[in-house]
């Protein structure tokens, strides 16, 4: 079913007659990342007293959320995260918060084949444009998607949003069925965390295999941002970027000049992104910037799509490996952490990009309770969810080396991934390994 709009005009209200909208029982959307809503979350947080079991979908919170706060005790509200930010993960620690399993590139296609209509949705956007549209800012993802499908659409205008240019990156008036007036502040920031002595030592290692004319896809974290400062120093040039999400060190690339996109396939001399989080300087740099396109997540993230580029170079980090090349990157046991992302969809790109390469990277160790563990393990912890399959994995690396386990057989996948670990672990690994059949006896 998608939504008639035909004669359809937004019309103006406020906050409060806008989170009136909202009945007991309703599916309601509040977006992703810069587009959650805020003015109508604090107007519906005012309701929770008069509601019931009202089941509320959004992406990587990046703000807490009034709702949520207004109901400890979750009587009222129900939250569902495509992907969590640190909010997301302290609430569902809290039992307040559930996960939605996907590859978030196929995200528009669950709204549009598989999930109920929402009953209301609500964007937080620009401000009306002079052609009459609504633009998502730094967060175009699925956004259309819900649209076509919402009983109700609301948007919330702030003129704090940078501006983006993209591929369908916003909703025209006709589209929409109400306008709140929301904040003029500047977006919420990201931090990005200083990089250790690891994140640099795996940042030279893969910065060493970047070759000129490579299409960058750069994870979350402070190693892929380490690769990005390790490739303003190393001489390549004319990189690309077809990322899901635009990241600081990725900005940093473009302004030093790097980053041209004069060898790109799809939309040669353009940065394509779905969403964004960073820095004000980062937000100023987009805002009205021809040189970058928004695009829906279905765009950045496909592999069918993103292969069509040449030499497509995956960044990405996990938490933990086992020693068959299982990457889990998105939970610690049963505790959920973050999410899938679009982290297997683009190790999967990468690989079929002709000359293409993909990267899962972690530091050999963590410490817990002062005691230091190996993120190397025989087997990924009890619970904890294999992101990327051992199928699927190419390059791993740790301040300790890289290899490519692409065709290695599982003893030599064992060895490979032990001589990634720390020295300390090493020993025990490979006992380990030997005494559950991964290196059978005779074999080194």
């Amino acid at each position: 079913m998608t939504r008639s709009t035909h004669g359809k005009s937004a019309r103006a209200i406020s906050a409060a007659e806008a989170a009136a909208l909202v009945k007991s029982g309703d599916w309601v959307d509040f977006g992703a990342a810069l587009a959650q809503t805020d003015v109508f979350d604090v107007a519906l947080a005012t309701r929770a007293a008069e509601l019931r079991d009202v089941k509320v979908r959004a992406c990587i919170s990046t703000r807490p959320r009034a709702m949520l706060e207004a109901d400890p005790e979750r009587e009222h509200f129900h939250w569902y995260s495509w992907h969590f930010g640190g909010y997301d993960r302290r609430k569902h620690d809290a039992g307040l918060c559930h996960y939605i399993p996907c590859n978030l590139g196929e995200v528009s296609d669950y709204y549009r084949r598989f999930l109920e209509p929402p009953d209301v949705a609500v964007f937080k956007t620009c401000p009306a444009d002079a052609n009459g549209y609504f633009n998502f800012s730094a967060a175009n993802l699925w956004h259309r998607a819900i649209a076509s499908r919402a009983r109700i659409v609301i948007v919330e205008v702030s003129e704090g949003l940078p501006y983006l240019h993209g591929v369908e990156n916003g909703l025209h008036a006709s589209e929409v069925d109400y306008v709140i007036q929301g904040d003029s502040g500047p977006p919420p920031e990201l931090p990005n965390p200083p990089p250790c002595d690891a994140d640099r030592a795996v940042a030279a290692r893969i910065a060493a295999e970047v070759e000129d004319g490579s299409c960058l896809q750069v994870g979350i974290g402070a190693m892929p941002n380490a690769v990005c400062s390790l490739l303003l120093e190393s001489g390549v040039r004319d990189l690309g970027i077809h990322t899901e999400m635009m990241t600081d060190g990725l900005i940093d690339l473009y302004k030093a000049g790097i980053v041209t996109g004069s060898r790109k396939a799809l939309d040669p001399g353009k940065i394509v992104l779905s969403f964004s989080l960073g820095s004000q300087a980062h937000y100023r740099t987009l805002d009205r910037n021809p040189d970058f396109l928004c695009c829906p997540v279905e765009y950045t993230n496909l592999p069918h799509v993103v292969m069509q580029n040449e030499r497509v170079v995956a960044i990405n980090n996990t938490t933990e490996m086992d020693l068959q090349g299982q990457a889990s990157s998105e939970s610690c046991g049963h505790r959920h952490i973050s999410g899938t992302g679009g982290q297997a969809q683009f190790v999967r790109a990468s690989y079929a990009s002709k000359n293409g390469k993909s990267f899962i990277c972690l530091s050999s160790t963590y410490e817990r309770h002062g005691t230091r563990k190996s993120r190397i393990t025989l087997s990924v912890t009890p619970g904890s969810i294999v992101t990327t399959t051992r199928a699927d994995m190419m390059y791993v690396v740790t301040e300790f080396g890289i290899v490519n386990l692409k065709g290695k057989s599982v003893p030599e996948r064992a060895k490979a991934m032990i001589s990634l670990a720390h020295p300390e672990f090493r020993a025990s690994l490979e006992r380990e390994a030997r005494e559950h059949g991964l290196i059978p006896r005779g074999i080194w």
